[in-house]
């Protein structure tokens, strides 16, 4: 999407300025930077340069050695966490007159390559229709979509919303204008590739009759159905199944903030809209949301259901998704550490640590690994005395432990992910992952240089690009349900 700030402010706005990331940096923010800044100069200028980088390295390596550590930690309580699971007995057990009135709010934004796929998976959802409420959120200026949703003139549980051209042109706006639109107890976000299982809904229904009222929102797991594509498809795929099966539970074991996938977020609304949506002006809304659960007090856990979706197997188009990311990590970060003393206090020292490895460590390490692989290279093919000198012994063994275990432990747990996934022809390929790792800190260098000229500019995924074989017929599939019928489209709210 798009940003025009010549637009005016947008009705999908409700949480205050100060809660937002409309500002990257407040005033104290810019001043305690700026004091940085002048405090490494005259640092560097009265006590040497060379010692004041020996010891900003030390501080870093520190910071990546408690990094490695805390994941490690999440990796290994994951094997005790799991998911949230639901039987089959369970599922078979519940009535349709048990079962809540349910919202999914679907943004959508030039997705017409997608449009009929999406339907034919939405169809197949396991819920009774009469209960549930699919709200697609179309840009007004995306004609070409609007014009497709109206030509599979859909059931009435399908309810087209326009977005009014507002700013900031986001995914999280565009879900705010929806969230009030939303009828049912529980709602949930899909994206325009997705495809949850069918039974999904019905178990997250039971899965929060199940929690305790704190848990204010249920994250399904993610998966990509092209693992295979090509190189960069097996390390997203693998990726994922490591964040979705060995990250996410070691955090919802411990009541840690979660960061939340793009996707599938299943909500109480009522909390949701307590809370006030979405930041509008975070490009990861969803991980900016999980901090901001936790922090009045609620719980994420992990159910036990995958959303299928499609991994990019284009470069650029994976550049652009992943640099966005990683901008929002860091908007992310900026916005909760407005107050770190009160952050402390609300998530407590191990949520804050987990804070501020999961993400500002993310960001951080992204942008730092370059520099240090270049010292390294430099060290191996010159053996400089000057880069010797930066690392005294202690720093130099705990840089070592990092360099070597870190690496190790890290293509570890990808190849576990991609196991428990089952993507075990996508195993070997993990050997190369220190080039996806280099893909990731171009990606976050570009979201840095981005931040400061357009910090809410969304940089669009471009869905679709991979042909797949074994699609039912979209237009079949959907005139066999009853969903091209005679009757309009649920009605354009505008």
């Amino acid at each position: 999407m798009s940003d025009d700030p010549r637009a005016e402010r947008s009705p999908g706005i409700f949480l205050e300025p100060a809660e937002t990331a409309e500002r990257t940096l407040t005033r104290t923010q810019q001043v305690a930077l700026l004091a940085f800044v002048v405090g490494s100069i005259l640092s560097g200028w009265s006590g040497g340069v060379l010692g004041y980088m020996t010891g900003l390295v030390g501080v870093i390596t520190i910071f990546y050695f408690v990094a490695l550590c805390f994941k490690s930690f999440l990796a290994v309580s994951s094997a005790r966490a799991g998911s949230v699971e639901v039987s089959a007995e369970e599922l078979a057990s519940i009535t349709p007159e048990e079962l809540p009135t349910y919202s999914i709010l679907v943004p959508l934004y030039r997705e017409t390559k997608v449009l009929t796929t999406l339907i034919a998976h939405l169809r197949r959802l396991d819920y009774p229709k009469d209960k549930l409420q699919i709200v697609l959120l179309v840009e007004a200026d995306d004609v070409e979509t609007l014009h497709g949703l109206r030509a599979l003139r859909l059931a009435a549980y399908f309810q087209i919303v326009i977005v009014p051209t507002s700013y900031p042109r986001t995914k999280p706006k565009a879900c705010n204008v929806g969230l009030a639109h939303v009828r049912g107890s529980f709602c949930v976000i899909y994206d325009a590739e997705d495809r949850p299982d069918p039974d999904q809904l019905k178990k997250a229904v039971l899965a929060f009759r199940k929690a305790t009222g704190t848990v204010i929102c249920l994250q399904a797991k993610l998966q990509y159905w092209n693992p295979q594509t090509n190189v960069l498809t097996r390390f997203f795929a693998a990726e994922y199944a490591t964040y979705f099966n060995l990250v996410l539970p070691g955090l919802a074991r411990w009541g840690l903030p979660v960061p939340l996938g793009g996707t599938s977020n299943h909500f109480r609304t009522i909390a949701l809209q307590e809370m006030g949506g979405w930041d509008p002006f975070n490009v990861t809304e969803d991980i900016d949301l999980g901090m901001r659960l936790v922090r009045v007090g609620g719980a994420v856990q992990v159910l036990d259901s995958t959303t299928w979706e499609e991994a990019n197997s284009h470069l650029g188009n994976w550049l652009r998704q992943r640099s966005r990311w990683v901008k929002g990590h860091i908007q992310t970060y900026f916005v909760h550490m407005r107050s770190p003393r009160r952050l402390f206090v609300e998530l407590g020292p191990l949520g804050f640590l987990s804070f501020q490895v999961t993400i500002g460590g993310t960001a951080l390490t992204l942008l730092l690994n370059p520099i240090f692989w270049t010292l390294t290279i430099i060290y191996v093919a010159t053996g400089s005395v000057l880069i010797t000198s930066l690392y005294p012994p202690v720093v130099f063994y705990v840089g070592v432990t990092c360099m070597v275990l870190g690496n190790f432990a890290f293509l570890f747990y990808t190849m576990t992910g991609a196991m428990v996934r089952g993507l075990y022809g996508n195993v070997k390929w993990m050997f190369l992952a220190p080039l996806y790792w280099m893909l990731m800190s171009i990606a976050a260098w570009k979201a840095a240089v981005q931040l400061f000229y357009k910090p809410h500019y969304w940089e669009k995924t471009n869905h679709g690009l991979v042909e797949e074989e074994g699609i039912p017929n979209a237009q079949t599939s959907l005139a066999g349900d009853g969903l091209v019928a005679s009757g309009g489209y649920g009605g354009a709210d505008r």
